[in-house]
């Protein structure tokens, strides 16, 4: 695993996306100008916290880490009552066949974890905020080559039918061809790839380039970023010992099975987890 320089991250690495957030000169400017790129409206009032954590109910349970968590205040009105919209921005460059599968599943389990901070004992559903979990991707999990899939809950058998359950997951593709998108966002999609001075080419993207260059002359986050890549490097490294690992016990089940003539359990188990695991535990591997 290479390490690449500070200065060569873009705004879709995890490690520049965040220092951006957490720099106390940068955070709040920069995410308000992406929102306001994104919806095409202003954002007076926002509170916003980078490298959010929702744990799980019990140690049991799996938590989630959102990238950014951006409360609005008096976005929604609802009976009078004003409603505060949550936005979630996670910029996402992971091109692994198994979580790009998983991309929908993902989107659900974010906005499940939000929900379950929107509500206090004994509120009425009413006021749950409406959420956007917004993922900016440089491939496109769903192949049709749009700039942006807007995603929200229906009725099947009446697409007509009002559903507003005030949930919707957008899904940004830097390189998307398709759809009526503003040229702003185009340029802003295609700088958070391409994070440079050449591709800062309007007067918001030279405000955002002149943060990112403050962020990354800044010493402190560049030795953040050598500790950063240092854990990242070992995990990395853990995960090929891992993967190995779980290589050669499959490869022993598979020599096991074959050899008792369970063919068909040896094709299950290949797609199989959970059955893996309970035949790995029948034939004492570890």
């Amino acid at each position: 695993m290479q390490r690449r320089k500070l200065e060569e991250l873009n705004l879709l690495d995890d490690f520049l996306f965040n220092a951006m957030l957490a720099y106390p000169d940068t955070g709040e400017a920069f995410i308000r100008k992406l929102l306001e790129t994104l919806f095409d409206r202003k954002f007076p009032h926002l509170k916003i916290r980078a490298q959010e954590s929702f744990a799980g109910s019990n140690t049991d349970l799996r938590g989630a880490r959102l990238d950014v968590y951006i409360e609005e205040d008096g976005s929604v009105q609802i009976n009078g009552d004003e409603i505060p919209t949550i936005y979630d921005v996670e910029p996402d460059h992971n091109h692994k066949t198994a979580e790009i599968k998983a991309f929908p599943k993902r989107a659900r389990f974010y906005h499940a974890m939000i929900d379950r901070r929107s509500l206090k004992a004994g509120e009425h559903f009413g006021k749950m905020k409406k959420v956007y979990v917004i993922f900016i991707c440089d491939y496109d999990p769903f192949g049709y080559d749009r700039a942006l899939y807007t995603i929200k809950n229906r009725c099947l058998e009446e697409p007509e039918l009002p559903y507003e359950d005030d949930a919707e997951t957008w899904v940004l593709y830097t390189r998307g061809k398709k759809g009526n998108i503003s040229e702003s966002l185009r340029q802003l999609l295609s700088y958070m790839e391409n994070t440079n001075q050449n591709n800062a080419i309007n007067e918001d993207l030279r405000d955002i380039q002149q943060m990112v260059d403050q962020v990354k002359r800044d010493g402190e986050v560049s030795l953040r970023y050598m500790k950063w890549f240092e854990h990242d490097q070992m995990m990395y490294e853990q995960g090929r010992k891992d993967e190995q690992e779980n290589t050669e016990r499959e490869k022993e089940l598979t020599r096991h099975l074959l050899k008792d003539q369970r063919v068909a359990d040896a094709q299950r188990a290949l797609d199989d987890p959970a059955f893996r695991d309970q035949l790995l535990k029948e034939y004492g591997i570890h």
